[in-house]
């Protein structure tokens, strides 16, 4: 052989291996690098994934929260504004002076109005104040609701406001106080009240005096009629037709609440009869067989 012939047979018996072993370390470093890479990337997406999910599990939460305490703040403000219409017509039928209690006042109203972009947990700590003041304003209105009512009651006042005699001018007991046989399940059920039975359109009176502190629709009453007389005691009159009162009149014994119906769950015309002592319904045969004064 030639010596250029060795020469080139050398460099390639030399060179070609260092080549390959150098393209295969090449190629075996940067398929790693881009393993890791690629690992890397896959746990970053999933880490993504993962705290994107709790997030929308926590606006979810925080939806759900807010649509609970709206339901409440509206409750509170609906409750906030009948005690006021009780207490101002109070106030005005016991001839007190103005401003001694604060019934005029505007209760607080309102709630969130959210953009469709708007994340609802920044709108629970307002809203958790807003009920807050709702709530301290409705006690307020309570204590002052007790100390009026202590005010006006006088002997004769105290003697009006009890109840005695039957709702209904003319009609029949249809079923009493206590366990019977649900009208529509067949079932033994707890019955609040009694029911006496008549003709639609009757006439439906108050069995006491008192303010009415509830008049519409009520689930399970259809429309009912709500008449407290102090001293923890209110009555109740449902299925009515129609109702001929609105929170906050005053009613004396014997006037004409409402129409006697068949509104709500009910099976013919008549009314359902409710006393209620300390916020707990009581039989009201003691009552009903009552003389009025």
């Amino acid at each position: 052989m030639g010596r250029w012939t060795r020469l080139v047979v050398s460099a390639l018996l030399i060179g070609l291996p260092v080549s390959l072993a150098g393209l295969s370390y090449e190629f075996g470093v940067k398929k790693g690098v881009t393993r890791s890479q690629t690992a890397a990337e896959t746990q970053a997406s999933e880490d993504a994934r993962e705290r994107a999910e709790a997030l929308a599990d926590m606006a979810v939460e925080a939806e759900r929260r807010l649509e609970s305490m709206t339901l409440l703040l509206a409750e509170l403000q609906s409750r906030v504004t009948r005690l006021d219409a009780v207490g101002m017509n109070l106030t005005a039928s016991a001839g007190l002076e103005a401003g001694e209690f604060n019934f005029d006042r505007a209760p607080a109203l309102g709630g969130p109005l959210m953009a469709p972009d708007e994340d609802a947990r920044e709108l629970i700590p307002a809203l958790e104040g807003e009920l807050f003041a709702l709530s301290t304003a409705l006690d307020d209105r309570e204590v002052q609701l007790d100390i009026l009512s202590e005010l006006i009651q006088g002997e004769q006042v105290k003697s009006d406001a009890t109840p005695s005699g039957r709702p209904i001018l003319s009609g029949w007991a249809s079923s009493r106080y206590g366990t019977r046989i649900d009208p529509f399940s067949g079932k033994k059920a707890w019955h609040e009240g009694v029911d006496f039975a008549g003709r639609e359109g009757a006439d439906i009176v108050a069995v006491a005096s008192g303010v009415v502190s509830w008049s519409g629709q009520r689930y399970g009453y259809g429309k009912m009629v709500e008449v407290a007389h102090g001293d923890g005691v209110i009555t109740r009159y449902a299925h009515n037709q129609e109702n001929l009162v609105k929170v906050g009149d005053m009613v004396r014994r014997g006037d004409v609440v409402a129409l006697m119906g068949n509104s709500g769950r009910s099976t013919g015309p008549h009314v359902h009869f409710e006393v209620h002592k300390n916020g707990r319904p009581v039989d009201p045969a003691s009552y009903l067989r009552r003389t009025p004064n």
